[in-house]
């Protein structure tokens, strides 16, 4: 029976796709994915059938790569960044019980969390926090109360999904609560379109960004009360001690 590599592209940027998920492709026959994220890689591999759908449509697509398996095909459900961070893989598992002899093999990419910290320097290199502000999925309650716990706890805390024409103010909302236990000085950034054409970056303080509009192409990155400004990068000690 047939096959489903669920890959994760990574930031867009060919140079950035992995090397597992390359060879993946080339073994597929049927790519699906967004409409956005399979345009991405037609260029590269033109010779694949070629399934897409708009977004909010992550259960037909899934449904889409297992008819495509069960015909005895290889496929290919791309994602953007990592496959199992905010990806297809989960819900790719759980259909998957309806589905029992497709085989299902995750590919890992290069997620916003890590590809944007490497534009900002190090602010990932102590715990962190990966919260999407999104509510599609998951109620604002829940979410603001993982955002106070974060920073309660002093967490670096990445925000994927910060802002939307319908969701304007989430960032914002999202900065008040984690000045309730961290200084308005506390080091953040940003970056927007990771890894792709127009990438854009910038370092501020957390009442700045409190201000500062985004949207949904942006990775959010706020500090915890060791985070610095070092010579233009965002960095979070580990504690290694420097010989004097």
């Amino acid at each position: 029976m047939g096959k489903v590599y669920v890959i994760g592209l990574g930031p867009g940027a060919e140079k950035e796709m992995t090397y597992q998920a390359s060879t993946a492709l080339e073994k597929s026959e049927v790519v699906i994915g967004y409409t956005v994220y399979t345009g991405l890689i037609r260029e590269r591999f033109p010779d694949k059938k070629y399934l897409s759908t708009p977004m909010r449509q992550e259960v037909v697509r899934c449904e889409m790569a297992m008819d495509e398996a069960m015909k005895g095909r290889t496929v290919a459900m791309v994602c953007s960044g990592d496959a199992g961070i905010y990806g297809m893989a989960g819900l790719l598992y759980e259909m998957g019980q309806g589905y029992p002899e497709v085989e299902l093999e995750v590919v890992p990419g290069i997620t916003a969390a890590n590809g944007g910290a490497a534009v900002l320097g190090a602010p990932l290199m102590h715990d962190f926090a990966v919260i999407s502000l999104s509510d599609l999925l998951t109620p604002w309650e829940k979410i603001e109360k993982r955002i106070r716990g974060a920073a309660m706890a002093d967490f670096v805390i990445c925000l994927y999904n910060p802002s939307s024409r319908k969701r304007a103010d989430y960032l914002k909302k999202a900065c008040e609560y984690i000045l309730e236990y961290q200084s308005p000085d506390t080091v953040c950034g940003y970056v927007r379109n990771i890894g792709r054409e127009g990438e854009d970056a910038h370092i501020l303080t957390l009442s700045e960004l409190k201000d500062t509009e985004v949207d949904m192409f942006t990775t959010v990155y706020i500090g915890n009360s060791q985070t610095r400004n070092v010579d233009g990068k965002m960095v979070t000690p580990r504690g290694y001690r420097l010989e004097e």
